[in-house]
């Protein structure tokens, strides 16, 4: 299904145009002393005319059945587009920590890595990330790799979703 452009989107947004819009999806998370979690996710990304993306997660865990349980995680955000395909995305996470990504974007696809992190001093032990988003196939499918616990960047998460919305 092609995107079809809000003509009161900032003209600076149209980079990341396929991100817009009511996504409903699973996924998996797992690593190191962390036990493997599949999830449901809702993600909500809108625009008001000014040139940044609005972006908030939501998830939860799922029983082998895929019912809903305990809630898992979410971030509250802003997708900030840049001169020469660049992208700043900035996340809240209610965990204590604040991350600033900074990458590229391609047609279709936005590749980040985390340019800071900010811990409250009761958050978990956090220090990197690597993202990256595609649309592929009329779908949003996402990875996160991590640095965390006293581990080195590797593999965490993972989702594939479909649109749930038209975009805004």
């Amino acid at each position: 299904m092609p995107i079809e452009l809000d003509t009161s989107m900032h003209p600076d947004l149209a980079p990341l145009a396929w991100l817009l819009g009511q996504w409903e999806g699973t996924g998996v998370a797992g690593y190191p002393e962390l036990p493997t979690v599949n999830f449901a996710q809702e993600i909500s990304c809108t625009h008001d005319g000014r040139p940044f993306l609005r972006w908030e997660t939501r998830s939860w865990v799922v029983d082998e059945d895929g019912n809903r349980g305990e809630p898992f995680e979410t971030e509250l955000g802003f997708w900030r587009p840049l001169p020469e395909g660049e992208v700043e995305l900035l996340l809240s996470h209610p965990t204590g920590v604040t991350e600033l990504y900074y990458g590229k974007t391609e047609p279709a696809k936005a590749e980040l890595r985390t340019d800071g992190v900010l811990r409250s001093p009761d958050a978990r032990d956090y220090s990197a990330a690597h993202r990256l988003y595609g649309y592929v196939q009329g779908g949003l499918m996402w990875a996160v790799d991590m640095a965390a616990l006293g581990q080195p960047l590797q593999s965490y998460a993972s989702a594939q979703l479909q649109r749930a919305t038209a975009t805004d």
